[in-house]
């Protein structure tokens, strides 16, 4: 239990300090290029969700994180004794969810900088914390598909 709460410890606390520098250091808009026509380090700002989705909705995100992140506390102590995958992928999951609720509670928005331009797309702006919740789902989803299996070959019930 404990490294599932450390992940998500370690993870929350680069999440800040690379929102923290990027406040400290740079004005929104600017942009900052770290390999050409691929990765840029771009001051961005966000007030809703993904994408910029229910922008303005702070009552809306502030319940609905504290609602995601007690199912995860919930599940991680009842359900995911034994299965590491899913372990991970709640602190994972944890730590995406509590990092944007700390910029949503003191900043008012979400601080965003990992610009990305994958195959010449403009994929949106985002963060630490959203790069952990997306490795959280997709752990999850392959925790959910393939950890029983798994876990019941190698004699564990």
């Amino acid at each position: 239990m404990k490294r599932y709460y450390g992940l998500a410890l370690i993870l929350i606390l680069i999440d800040q300090l690379t929102k923290w520098v990027v406040v400290q250091t740079m004005t929104i808009g600017q942009s900052i290029e770290v390999i050409p026509n691929l990765l840029y380090w771009t001051s961005y700002r966000n007030k809703g969700a993904a994408w910029g989705m229910l922008e303005g909705q702070m009552a809306f995100f502030f319940i609905i994180t504290i609602l995601v992140v007690a199912g995860l506390v919930y599940f991680l102590h009842k359900e995911v004794n034994g299965y590491q995958l899913l372990g991970y992928s709640v602190g994972l999951l944890l730590a995406g969810a509590i990092g944007n609720f700390i910029d949503r509670l003191f900043r008012g928005e979400v601080v965003d900088f990992v610009d990305t331009y994958p195959f010449g797309y403009n994929f949106p702006i985002f963060n630490v914390a959203d790069m952990a919740l997306t490795f959280g789902v997709i752990l999850m989803v392959i925790g959910i598909l393939f950890e029983e299996k798994l876990h019941k070959e190698r004699g564990q019930s």
